[in-house]
């Protein structure tokens, strides 16, 4: 099961290692979703906006979640949708406060 607590240490391209934090479990159309954040860019704590990366939980044949790119073009836009509208409600809730 994944816990939102864990950091996740993923690969590069290029083999380098980078680890990340989750930020969020987003569920679109019965699929569950790790929305991370670079551990560093998390830990830098500066005023810039943190980059997330959007990963598909699935799971191995142990039934273990795994985490695997978004392949499929219309799925990701639903998912980048979803994530989005949550982002700009708890905008909204901070500017109302």
């Amino acid at each position: 099961m994944i816990n939102e607590d864990e950091k996740v240490v993923l690969l590069d391209e290029e083999g380098q290692e980078h680890e990340f934090a989750f930020i969020d479990v987003l569920e679109v159309d019965g699929e569950r979703y790790a929305v991370l954040a670079s551990a560093e860019e998390l830990e830098n704590d500066n005023d810039e906006e943190t980059e997330a990366v959007i990963l598909k939980i699935g799971q191995d044949e142990n039934g273990e979640d795994i985490l695997s790119d978004i392949e499929d073009d219309e799925e990701w836009e639903k998912v980048v949708a979803q994530w989005q509208e949550l982002i700009d409600s708890e905008e909204d809730d901070d500017e109302e406060e």
